[in-house]
């Protein structure tokens, strides 16, 4: 029993989750601006630059919340539980970082109404994962628990605004675009768009169960 006396007995997991989430919000926010001022390059690039360094916290942030978990003798909620949501929430900020490279490699020179739609659902979708995030230290109380579950419906119901946005834009995609080839490039953007909005929707989903389990 040494060890353990010797172990922390609680890391400190929810102001953890909270600067994780914090930069997700920071990553969409500048992946947001980047396609505002998609057509100068210079922006873009400070934009897409802005992007990295976010997801680059998040991943720094994910690192230190798996090595306390090894770490602390006593978590707040289950080990397993910490790991899937840090690393579901570290998932939304690598796609984030991979839409802007996407964007570069694949050389797209415009912006759609529909990129532009849903990369704010997307934004829009990182923030109430941030809130919701915010909401897990003081799920023990029947107000907190209820907010979470709240902010999750929220998540739900952007990423189906998602899925409406990005059915409607492949058909119009494939009933209007004639070149082969940016027709292969703006599908793959709406597709990844679209699936930052999926893995919010499976940080939520985390999310409740936890709330369900603690509360």
């Amino acid at each position: 029993m040494l060890f353990a006396k010797l172990l922390p007995k609680e890391g400190n997991f929810f102001e953890l989750f909270n600067q994780h989430g914090q930069q997700i919000v920071a990553a969409a926010r500048a992946f947001g601006r980047m396609i505002e001022h998609y057509g100068d390059t210079t922006l873009r690039e400070q934009h897409a630059g802005e992007v990295d360094a976010a997801e680059r916290a998040a991943d720094r942030v994910t690192h230190e919340v798996n090595r306390l978990i090894h770490t602390t003798f006593i978590t707040p909620i289950d080990r397993e539980q910490i790991h899937q949501l840090i690393n579901l929430m570290d998932d939304v900020a690598d796609l984030l970082q991979d839409a802007a490279e996407t964007m570069h490699l694949y050389d797209v020179r415009r912006m759609t109404p529909e990129i532009t739609q849903l990369a704010d659902l997307s934004m829009r979708c990182c923030e109430r994962v941030a809130h919701a995030v915010s909401l897990l230290g003081g799920i023990a109380q029947p107000s907190g628990a209820e907010a979470a579950l709240k902010t999750c419906e929220e998540i739900d119901k952007l990423e189906s605004d998602a899925d409406r946005v990005m059915r409607a834009a492949m058909s119009k995609l494939f009933r209007q675009e004639s070149d082969v080839r940016e027709l292969i490039k703006l599908k793959a953007i709406y597709e990844l768009l679209e699936t930052i909005t999926d893995k919010c929707e499976d940080v939520a989903n985390q999310i409740e169960g936890i709330v369900l389990e603690n509360s």
